[in-house]
């Protein structure tokens, strides 16, 4: 029976399957992109092993000690915006600068969220990889340098924990195939994308500080002056 994972958008778990592929060829891993919901009821009922989640996920029926949790990397949050908004040329903006624009109708399917800010009905909030997947030429994903970041983690059940289990952890974790599984956690295989994502948010936040103290500074002066 093969290892039943399932992952959230926005994660790429291609590398991780590869690795998994060549270090346990006898053990097949069955790996579907599902909706979070469809995680929680997959993980309740026992269907499925393991899910890539953006946390928080709540599981019914189970509480927090039911699961094992590994929290991997963080998402930057982006305005996605159509091309032609006055905000579009932005490298950065915060969420003060959306203050009086109309928030786009919230839908299940983030796709089709996209698709109406494409069609001008407002904008919206996403996760930086969930925007990257649904990318399209006439919107744009502008980084917010103030709006809270998500946690992408790695859960399963306490009760399924075994061997191959903890084999896939590994894998994640970055570890190799000598690695003991007592050893001390190494730091976590972050998604390399998401993870230059974060160093350029990062970046593009201390620039944006950094602008916002010249203009401050441009303004007690003139202040002065009079």
């Amino acid at each position: 029976m093969p290892l039943r994972l399932r992952y959230v958008a926005g994660v790429s778990p291609a590398k991780w399957l590869r690795a998994w592929g060549e270090r346990r060829a006898d053990m097949p891993l069955e790996a579907v992109r599902v909706e979070q919901h469809a995680q929680a009821d997959g993980l309740a009922t026992g269907d499925i092993d393991l899910a890539f989640v953006r946390l928080p996920i709540d599981v019914d029926g189970l509480d927090a000690d039911a699961l094992n949790i590994v929290p991997l990397w963080e998402e930057t949050a982006v305005a996605v915006l159509p091309r032609d908004h006055a905000l579009a040329d932005h490298e950065t903006l915060s969420t003060a600068d959306l203050d009086g624009e109309q928030p786009a109708p919230a839908q299940p399917d983030p796709a089709m969220t996209v698709e109406l800010v494409a069609a001008g009905s407002g904008y919206a909030v996403l996760p930086h990889g969930v925007a990257r997947l649904h990318h399209r030429k006439d919107v744009v994903a502008i980084p917010l340098t103030d709006a809270p970041t998500t946690r992408i983690a790695l859960v399963w059940r306490v009760e399924r924990d075994d061997d191959d289990i903890q084999e896939f952890v590994a894998v994640v974790r970055g570890r190799t195939a000598r690695s003991s599984r007592g050893a001390p956690d190494e730091t976590p295989a972050a998604n390399p994308k998401a993870a230059r994502a974060a160093k350029r948010a990062t970046a593009q936040r201390a620039t944006a500080k950094q602008a916002a103290a010249k203009r401050a500074s441009r303004s007690r002066s003139r202040r002065r002056g009079r």
